[in-house]
């Protein structure tokens, strides 16, 4: 009996390293692809001859866009989204879902702006109301447009409000005999508690501020306030419009450039910081989700 369980142990573990090294894999080649492309020089890109592998390894497309001081501002004002954005939504997502955390009994009117918060998640104002106001606000082609909007991820307080009902209330109540207030018992009792859970939704808005374009291209109409995303998905296109206004050192680094070098380095750049920070923050990835899924 033992020796049939051992071999469908053993079955049951090729079958799962055969079907996730297969996951890998996949995974990976679109990345390296990418990367070759962005290597390659524009007549092997355009030819369609690059693979995982550069075809005459050429940097024209990354030292076209560093030369490029409009790069680098939109890198920073990424960089500063992603900070800013970040504290202020893990902010709002933690003292919003504390007290949603509570029951009836304990927070009177729980239901109600749960409710509220529900008809948010599936019904929306319309792009124009919305434009109209935040234009009304004064926001439009400022730094917190970029913010403001989206500080409130109701999906990210669900997670973090299951996750802390989730938790012992024993610790609660004993925390609470000792006379400590619903800011201390947060602060020191419930936020050391929910690493995990803050370390996955920490990403989840990381990536959400650093992969935003819409907003930067709808509500910004000048260029040196785009966003990382915003200025690389227009790149292109502003290269097309600004051909008679370019000098002839950029002329002939266009020349040399193809579309699909171009995109491929913009994509790569793009990923890059995501692929630095997802290592450090997966150990809480799966943990955070998996328990933040769970009621007591």
């Amino acid at each position: 009996m033992k020796i049939k369980e051992s071999k469908s142990r053993i079955a049951f573990n090729v079958v799962n390293i055969v079907f996730l090294s297969i996951v890998t894999i996949t995974c990976i080649f679109p990345i390296l692809h990418i990367l070759a492309l962005s290597l390659s020089d524009s007549t092997a890109a355009a030819a369609g001859k690059v693979g995982l592998v550069p075809v005459n390894f050429s940097l024209d497309a990354y030292k076209y866009l560093m030369e490029k001081k409009d790069f680098f501002n939109s890198v920073w004002i990424s960089f500063m989204r992603v900070v800013v954005g970040s504290t202020i939504n893990m902010i709002m997502i933690v003292i919003t879902a504390y007290p949603l955390s509570k029951s009836s009994r304990l927070f009177r009117g729980r239901n109600i702006y749960m409710g509220f918060f529900a008809v948010t998640m599936f019904i929306g104002g319309g792009l124009i109301p919305t434009y109209m106001v935040i234009k009304e606000l004064q926001l439009l082609n400022s730094f917190w447009v970029l913010i403001l909007p989206g500080a409130v991820s109701i999906w990210n307080i669900i997670i973090m409000m299951n996750f802390f009902k989730g938790l012992p209330h024993a610790i609660e109540e004993a925390a609470s005999i000792d006379g400590a207030g619903h800011w201390t018992i947060l602060i020191k009792v419930f936020l050391p508690m929910s690493l995990p859970s803050i370390a996955s939704l920490l990403l989840f808005t990381m990536i959400g501020h650093w992969n935003a374009w819409f907003d930067g291209m709808f509500y910004m109409n000048n260029v040196d306030k785009y966003p990382m995303a915003t200025f690389l998905a227009t790149q292109i296109l502003n290269n097309n419009k600004n051909i008679g206004s370019m000098t002839p050192e950029q002329l002939a680094a266009l020349v040399s450039l193809n579309e699909k070098t171009m995109r491929s380095a913009q994509l790569f750049l793009s990923i890059v910081p995501i692929l630095i920070v997802y290592p450090y923050l997966q150990k809480f990835f799966i943990k955070g989700i998996v328990v933040g899924s769970v009621k007591e």
